[in-house]
Order: C-alpha cells, then structure tokens, then sequence
C-alpha cells in the first residue's frame, strides 16, 4: 500500500520567498528537525538558499523517538559541517547548549567584523523548519515568556519579528516551509502522520493503514502495550484496526468496527507520542 500526497498552499509559496530574503539579512540559521523523522522533516530547498552561511540543527521531540536510532542521526549529522543540539521545546531541554552553538557557528563572522573594527554588532539568527515542528516552542522558551503565538496545528504561525534571546544574539522568527513536491512518498507519509501537513488535504485512512503496517513490523511490542491487545505475524492491518476497536470500544450499532473512531485515536495517539517512541526514518551508513 502506498500513500501518496502534494501539497503546497499558496502561503508556503509566499514563506518560501519571504524567507530568501530574510536569509540575507541573517548570520546563522538554526534549522529544527523532527527527531522522529530526521530526514524527511530537513527541508531540501533550504540547502540551496543557505550558500555557505552556517547552520546548527535543533533536533526536536527526542523524547519521542527512538533513542538508539536518534543516537545514530546524532552521530551521522555531527559529520556533517555544522552541530546538532537536542532540544525539547516542552521543557527547555537543550535550550542553553543551543544558543552556545549558534555563538560559536557566528564566531568566525564576529571575527572579521573585529577586524574590520565593527563592534555592537548583533549576531542575527533565523530559526527555520517545516511546520508544527515546534519552531514557536522554542521560539518561547529562547524568549524566557510566551510572546510567540503557537498552536498545535500546522501552519498557524504567522508575521515575523527579531527578538534578543543573549547579549549580542537576535533571532528572527519565520513561518514553516514545505517543499513544492515530494518526489519520495515516503517524505509525505512522514510529514503527514506526524502533523506537518493537515489531516483534511490526505487520506487519514491509507495513513493510518500504512503507519500501522510499519509500526507492526518494527515496533509490535509498543502497539500491544497502548491498547492492551496481542498480536501475531499473520494479522493483517485490518485485523490490528479491530482488535484496537473492540479493545477502545470504538464500534457501531451491532458490534460493527468503527473505523473513523480508530483513525482518529491511531493518529492521535502517534503525532502525541501516547503510543510510545519511535523513529521511521532509518539512520544511513552514511549521511
């Protein structure tokens, strides 16, 4: 079963050339990834439109991904030319090592600028990412108060302002941007199940079929443990959605699976981490 999905609304085509040109007017971007899809959540078109400008990786929702893979990520990015910093936007985890990180990426332009006898001068940072990634969150927790509206939903950030978040470091706050295709389906499974892309532009049914196709061949033991059921090899998607019906009550007149209820709750009980952790893009030998 495939699932297949493109989006791209109008105003993420109106983010993405906003974000070209608040590029040149920043020193480092800091781009946040969902740790449980650490590949799919890193957006391409943001590799060109960076140039050689530096760039630290937030990795977000660690506390809901899979530990030993997000330690094989961790690893594999770090190879890469820029540091990787764990943050979790609910707690503040990882907040204090981040703007460390993006101090020291901005060292060598604060450098020339002492050269060339500039001083006072703020290190302007760009936090970047694809949306309901928890941009805002951490936004809040740099700020030390809720100044940023955020909501669980994606896409309802919206404006933009700079805010100190240290002596000598602004950071600009930007809208989540998508790319205009997926050319991998997998991406826009990932993306979707993980709440990027809103629930009403795809087939929640296919999701959640695959997701739980995926979720049984990799993670069994955590969909037995969240809605008190056994499985074996031989159930078939379809036989995991009832048993998960039967053991929620989520059933109709006369005993009839309700599919929309178990949808619904599958869905809910991922993008929440109520399920338990878990990690669908594998870390590749090499990144």
């Amino acid at each position: 079963m495939e699932f297949k999905i493109q989006w791209f609304p109008g105003h993420m085509t109106k983010a993405k050339r906003m974000m070209e040109t608040q590029l040149k007017l920043v020193d480092v971007v800091i781009e946040m990834l969902d740790a449980r899809i650490p590949r799919s959540s890193s957006n391409p078109m943001l590799i060109d439109m960076l140039g050689n400008k530096p760039k630290v990786v937030a990795l977000n929702k660690t506390d809901m991904a899979d530990a030993e893979k997000t330690e094989l990520w961790i690893k594999g990015l770090k190879n890469k030319s820029f540091s990787v910093v764990q943050v979790n936007c609910a707690t503040g985890k990882g907040v204090k090592q981040l703007i460390a990180a993006a101090q020291m990426a901005a060292r060598p332009i604060s450098e020339k600028w002492a050269k060339k006898g500039v001083k006072n001068r703020s290190i302007r940072v760009m936090i970047v990412g694809v949306p309901n990634v928890g941009k805002s969150t951490l936004i809040n927790r740099l700020v030390g108060r809720t100044k940023v509206v955020t909501e669980n939903r994606p896409g309802v950030t919206r404006g933009q302002q700079w805010i100190t978040i240290a002596k000598g470091l602004e950071l600009l706050d930007t809208p989540g941007v998508l790319w205009p295709k997926f050319e991998d389906p997998q991406v826009g499974f990932d993306l979707a199940v993980t709440g990027a892309i809103k629930e009403e532009v795809f087939d929640r049914g296919i999701a959640v079929d695959v997701l739980l196709e995926k979720l049984q061949k990799e993670y069994p033991a955590q969909i037995c443990e969240t809605y008190g059921i056994e499985l074996s090899e031989a159930d078939t998607v379809r036989d995991i959605e009832t048993k998960i019906a039967k053991a929620r009550g989520c059933l109709k007149a006369g005993g009839l699976l309700d599919l929309d209820k178990v949808i619904q709750l599958v869905l809910r009980d991922f993008k929440t981490g109520r399920m338990g952790s878990f990690t669908l893009n594998e870390p590749p030998r090499s990144l």
